[in-house]
């Protein structure tokens, strides 16, 4: 079985085309998962690329066994962890690695979608691989994505060819004739589905009203289980979103907040709009005076969902009971 391969961006002179490469991995068994992702990490270390590779666990188990003493040159990461939220892939893990190594090109592998992966989770696993090719546009950065064709469902797989121009499996690589990831961008903006038939606590707050929202969050938070130091985090995520409608979401706006089997949901709406696909996924400057809200958020929840437009935002946090 050969590896795939994993062509340089094209180059014309001595100017590269496109320095940034983003292919999906489409592999069915270990042998082929091995063959796609440890010559890809050792050839970037023997090319003096810095290398990184966050995957959830066995995979990650699989790799440092394979990789051998060369695993200590490859900052490894279980996915299952720092990508646990998938909006915070970009800022927490790609361009966390890719900007401590300015003017040089990176070598990631990303596996942020795998089976045990939930229906609620997947959206926003879509939107993070279509926005990855904004984040990095014009980036000196290759960033491998492995998915496993035997067990992910057949729409997952043909989502990756629209959020990856280029598809990889043990035959090579090939141009993605169903690329549109700002297509995906666009269709991941959706209203949130409606709760499960459950209580719901409503509050509309505005500056006067800002203690009993977190009064409210810390109640049902405790109520739902939630360890002392995940209290604090949806006390801490709720406080930015509100804070976030005072400043640019019309003053004023709704609360609500319910449990779900695995969950405690917390979503605020008001009357602000997002522009931005990549807010809350920048890494923020140290000097920067502000624009840490969502990015904030993403750090703090389990699972981050929006919906925003003209005149309305709606964002839903989820904390893992």
């Amino acid at each position: 079985m050969n590896a795939p391969n994993h062509p340089e961006p094209q180059t014309h002179g001595d100017a590269i085309a496109d320095p940034f490469h983003h292919p999906a991995l489409f592999y069915r068994s270990r042998a082929d998962y091995m063959a796609g992702t440890v010559p890809f990490l050792e050839d970037g270390l023997a090319a003096g690329e810095p290398v990184a590779a966050a995957v959830p666990e066995p995979n990650l188990a699989l790799l440092r066994n394979e990789l051998g003493a060369a695993a200590d040159q490859v900052m490894l990461l279980d996915m299952g962890e720092a990508g646990r939220n998938p909006g915070r892939i970009i800022p927490g893990v790609l361009r966390a690695f890719a900007d401590t190594h300015p003017g040089r090109r990176v070598r990631i592998i990303g596996e942020p979608i795998w089976p045990d992966r939930s229906t609620t989770e997947y959206p926003a696993c879509l939107q993070h691989e279509a926005l990855i090719n904004h984040a990095f546009t014009g980036r000196h950065a290759t960033i491998l994505c492995p998915y496993d064709a035997e067990a992910l469902a057949p729409q997952i797989l043909a989502d990756a060819a629209a959020t990856h121009p280029v598809l990889a499996d043990v035959d090579g690589e090939r141009a993605s004739d169903r690329y549109a990831a700002d297509e995906v961008v666009r269709a991941t903006n959706q209203p949130l589905p409606a709760p499960a038939d459950t209580q719901i606590t409503e509050l509309d707050y505005d500056s006067a009203s800002l203690d009993t929202a977190r009064e409210l969050v810390i109640r049902h938070a405790r109520r739902a289980g939630l360890p002392a130091d995940r209290v604090l985090d949806a006390e801490l995520a709720v406080n930015e979103l509100t804070a976030n409608t005072l400043m640019h979401g019309g003053g004023h706006g709704t609360l609500r907040i319910w449990t779900e089997p695995q969950h405690l949901i917390c979503q605020t709406t008001d009357h602000g709009h997002i522009s931005d696909p990549l807010a809350g996924r920048r890494p923020v400057p140290s000097d920067s005076p502000g624009g840490r809200g969502l990015l904030l958020i993403n750090q703090l929840a389990d699972l981050t969902r929006m919906h925003t437009r003209p005149g309305s935002t709606t964002i839903r946090l989820y904390f893992q009971r």
